[in-house]
Parts: structure tokens; sequence; C-alpha cells
């Protein structure tokens, strides 16, 4: 998911973090300098589903303004390497190794 705080903060009209985080205080989410700086600036390690909501009332948004979703960067484990073997590196895809459900490994074949 791309964090999109600023640019939707920004169409409604607000275009610094204070300006925010008062606005977010007058409606009870009072928000750290520390925390505010990294909703603002970055990619939110963790969010209330509360603050959330908090957050689009104050700038009257909807929450696929905020939240923006990127599926090509979601892969299965083991499909990275095998994706980019087949871009052009001019290997072979590793072998892959089937594991049993609780992670063991199978016996050799």
């Amino acid at each position: 998911m791309k964090w999109n705080l600023r640019l939707t903060a920004a169409n409604k009209g607000i275009w610094k973090a204070s300006e925010l985080q008062r606005s977010l205080a007058e409606h009870g989410l009072v928000i750290s300098a520390g925390k505010m700086s990294g909703l603002w600036s970055g990619q939110p390690v963790s969010l209330k589903l509360e603050d959330l909501d908090v957050i689009c009332v104050v700038l009257g948004c909807e929450i696929g303004d905020l939240l923006i979703p990127e599926p090509e960067k979601v892969h299965r484990p083991g499909q990275e390497e095998t994706v980019r073997a087949a871009a052009g590196s001019g290997t072979a895809a590793p072998r892959v190794i089937p594991k049993r459900r609780d992670g063991r490994s199978l016996p050799p074949e």
C-alpha cells in the first residue's frame, strides 16, 4: 500500500503537518510531533483504524484517498527469484525443494 496523506491533505488546502495536527486534535486525535512527522513524510508502520476514521473526517476524504493499493508489489515467497531468472539473467531458475506443511523438508528423492 502506498500512503498518500500529504497529497490528500494538499488537495484539501492543508500544506503543513502542524496544520493537520491541530485539526486532528480538534477532533479528539492528539498525535505527538514525532508520530505526526512520520505520518506526514513517510509510510506509517502501524495506524489504528479509529485514527484513520478521524483523518478521513478531518480531510473530508475516503480511505482510498489515503491508501493506494500496489498489487504489483505482492509476490509469493520464492516467486521473486523465479521472476528475476525468467527476466533474462541467463541462468536457469533455482530448483524448488518442496517442504511439508509443518516446515520440515521432505526426504531426499
